[in-house]
């Protein structure tokens, strides 16, 4: 990689870099471009940093599915729930702990800013040329910026059909259902990919009934078979209608319900329909075709190795280059793609990205799953250990979810990590830890290493126990 010249560009460009976005993606380039000494730039839409994660993603859908949970907890208890009705809550109340946490959010990340100076821009972005962006202000007027190198990271948004009529007040993608300000018994989700089935369980916690619409044959069938299983089993429990292989034919709006009709023949009506069926990168204002830049399927944009796009000078990170699509990896991608941009010989792609699923409860997993290693044929062997064996569980009245862990049954090493329950997105890191540790990834690093007790930690040294004792 050609090293990054700051002073050779101090006066031919404004800017040594200039980052489009300000996402996890867009800010983690941003710091590391001024960390290394170049003059950089962001330049976003909103007047507050922090991109659509912070502002209709990420952190409000979690902020709002921890207030489920906690209302799921005190629903359970006999001694808070007295004289609360929780089924008459509209979804925009118990938005409010999401919208403080939105607020200490930007507050955080606009001090990363100043105090790494990197100058912002509020407006909207498009390509003049290769060097130049013409920005759009907020107050009409227009700034026309310079730059030797640019990152793209525009994220993305819910992909919006033609044929649904997204004006209507009771269709919904999950931007609008956040401001959702009446009480409904009924809702259909259309798609049952993450977002999907993270807003299942949110509805089914505050007792919404739940028609969820999966045009595949199972649920998040790119889990490991038993953890998708275990997920459907608990939907059913608590009252989601799981509609497997289906598929829109057409939707009728009215002023007190919605019909969805489905190609099966189906009929479905309901109070509302969010709509959940894939998203589309924001790149179509940004006039790719003056520096010849082609999107590929909904608007991504196609990198190399070093998050360069086809245009050289012009790299892409984040939900806008596909997959994974989490702001965990964005902030990595942001982060890598400027290192290679200023000439980092350590620079290192994102290739091992553990899925984090915040449906109640949580699954997380890294590695292979037993479909891949069983095609593949590896002889691995399964440790399990079931949350409801564990005292920190039992303690906190958390009794439902397994930890799985695929070693290859001759060298012990781990394969795969796989967890469903209360934490799980944070009990997975301990074993990411361990798998990526050179020469230290056996699952006798669980059996020979001391856990608190009570922790839910602990559930690592009773799956490599019980693994073991699979192995003969």
């Amino acid at each position: 990689m050609k090293r990054f010249n700051a002073k050779k560009n101090a006066h031919k460009y404004d800017y040594d870099a200039v980052v489009i976005g300000a996402g996890p993606a867009g800010e983690a380039a941003a710091m590391k471009i001024a960390k290394s000494g170049l003059k950089v730039a962001v330049i976003d839409p909103r007047k507050q940093v922090g991109g659509n994660c912070t502002h209709v993603g990420t952190i409000p859908s979690k902020a709002l599915r921890q207030s489920v949970f906690n209302i799921i907890s005190n629903r359970r208890d006999p001694i808070l729930n007295q004289g609360i009705d929780y089924h008459l809550i509209p979804l925009n109340k118990v938005l409010s702990k999401a919208r403080e946490v939105v607020r200490n959010q930007v507050e955080t990340h606009t001090r990363f800013y100043e105090r790494n100076q990197v100058d912002l821009i509020h407006g909207w972005a498009s390509f003049k040329d290769r060097h130049t962006i013409q920005v759009a202000l907020s107050d009409g007027a227009e700034q026309e910026v310079t730059f030797e190198k640019a990152i793209i990271a525009v994220g993305s948004r819910p992909y919006r059909p033609d044929f649904i009529d997204f004006d209507h007040p009771r269709v919904f993608d999950s931007d609008k259902i956040l401001q959702m300000d009446y009480i409904v018994q009924r809702i259909i989700i259309y798609g049952a990919g993450v977002i999907g089935c993270e807003y299942a369980s949110i509805f089914t916690g505050l007792g919404y009934k739940v028609d969820l619409i999966n045009t595949q044959g199972q649920l998040l069938s790119y889990l490991d078979a038993e953890i998708s299983d275990a997920l459907s089993h608990d939907f059913r429990q608590f009252g989601v209608l799981i509609r497997n292989n289906e598929e829109i034919d057409r939707l009728e709006t009215y002023d007190d319900c919605v019909i969805l009709y489905l190609k099966s023949g189906k009929r479905i009506k309901s109070d509302a329909l969010l709509w959940c069926n894939g998203r589309s990168a924001n790149t179509d204002s940004l006039n790719l075709g003056a520096i010849g830049l082609e999107p590929i399927r909904r608007g991504q944009l196609k990198v190399n190795e070093f998050y360069q796009t086809s245009v050289d000078n012009i790299y892409a990170a984040g939900d806008v280059i596909g997959w994974p699509s989490l702001a965990s990896a964005a902030y990595d991608q942001g982060r890598c793609a400027a290192a290679y941009m200023v000439g980092d010989e350590n620079a290192r792609p994102v290739q091992s990205v553990p899925t984090g699923i915040y449906t109640i409860p949580e699954i997380s997993s890294i590695g292979k799953t037993e479909q891949q290693l069983t095609e593949e044929k590896v002889p691995y062997e399964v440790g399990q250990a079931f949350f409801k064996h564990l005292a920190r569980a039992q303690i906190i009245g958390e009794r439902s979810g397994v930890l799985k862990i695929l070693f290859h049954r001759e060298t012990l090493e781990i394969l795969g990590i796989h967890c469903y329950g209360n934490h799980a997105s944070e009990i997975i890191h301990i074993g990411q830890a361990v798998m990526e540790s050179k020469g230290g990834n056996t699952l006798e690093y669980f059996i020979n290493t001391t856990f608190n007790y009570p922790t839910m930690a602990e559930a690592y040294r009773v799956a490599a126990l019980n693994g073991l004792n699979r192995v003969f």
